[in-house]
């Protein structure tokens, strides 16, 4: 009954609004996408899902629209979830509720055997880690405003996919996380594509994830490049889509040598594969 009255309250405010909603139902670390078709005297800001507050953005390549992709977290658990639409009406400040459910995902567990220094990590490698990753989550909450894409993404790669996204990780017996991107088969020295045009805003060696590339697609949108052996590029470049950014490599917390290929959206890990496939399918 409660899931029933909610559908209700999303399709009235969808067609007040003139608001498309890819996916009302959704899985824990996928991402869906609300397009709203542009009104006279309304100019639409941001939706909030809990804490986190995105920004609605000019559709890339239709004028009358704007879009905002909403990211599920990994973590959440399967439930009714409010978005709120933040939009002025004649400048007048408003918002509306809109309806995601959130499912479980189903996601199985896989063991990996690793260096022991690897999970537990001496001092001045848990140091480096942390910040590492504080810098990393500094360039995904200051991504461009203008989009950097005009055409569909693709693969940075043609190959099997040995690991896909959401797989908890079981690192020597011991459970820490779970797999944040999708793995592809790749001797060392397989080149590697750029998914869609954008700019390097990370191009290092790291410690997890060894040889690093991430680009920036603007709005939000960034795919990252793990493991590397030796990557082309550097920071502040511009590259374009199909552009061979790097080799990949075995380098950082692996098992053998592969391509690790990650999304975030809105700083939210998200499956990197439902991501490419929505956004072709709904944007171009």
């Amino acid at each position: 009954m409660k899931f029933f009255i909610a559908f209700i309250f999303l399709v009235t405010t969808i067609y007040a609004f003139n608001i498309d909603i890819s996916d009302s139902t959704i899985a824990n670390g996928k991402t869906t996408i609300i397009e709203f078709e542009k009104e006279q005297n309304i100019e639409y800001e941001k939706v909030v899902l809990g804490k986190k507050s995105h920004k609605i953005y000019q559709h890339p390549l239709d004028a009358k629209k704007m879009y905002v992709l909403v990211p599920v977290s990994y973590y959440e658990k399967p439930s009714d979830k409010k978005v709120e639409v933040f939009y002025t009406d004649k400048g007048k400040q408003k918002s509306k509720i809109i309806f995601l459910r959130v499912e479980d995902g189903k996601y199985k567990k896989e063991k990996i055997q690793v260096q022991k220094s690897k999970v537990t990590l001496a001092a001045k490698d848990k140091k480096r880690a942390a910040l590492e990753y504080a810098e990393a989550m500094k360039i995904y909450a200051a991504s461009r405003s203008k989009s950097q894409i005009s055409s569909k993404f693709i693969a940075p790669m043609d190959s099997k996919i040995t690991s896909s996204f959401g797989k908890a990780r079981v690192y020597n017996d011991t459970l820490n996380g779970y797999h944040s991107g999708t793995d592809y088969r790749a001797k060392i020295g397989t080149p590697i594509q750029a998914s869609n045009d954008g700019v390097v805003v990370l191009a290092k060696e790291r410690f997890y994830s060894g040889g690093t590339v991430i680009l920036d697609h603007g709005h939000g949108i960034y795919t990252c490049y793990y493991h590397m052996s030796d990557f082309s590029v550097k920071n502040g470049e511009k590259v374009k889509k199909a552009d061979i950014i790097g080799l990949s490599g075995d380098s950082g917390r692996v098992t053998g040598p592969h391509l690790h290929f990650s999304a975030r959206v809105g700083g939210e890990q998200v499956d990197p594969l439902q991501l490419i496939e929505l956004l072709n399918r709904k944007l171009f």
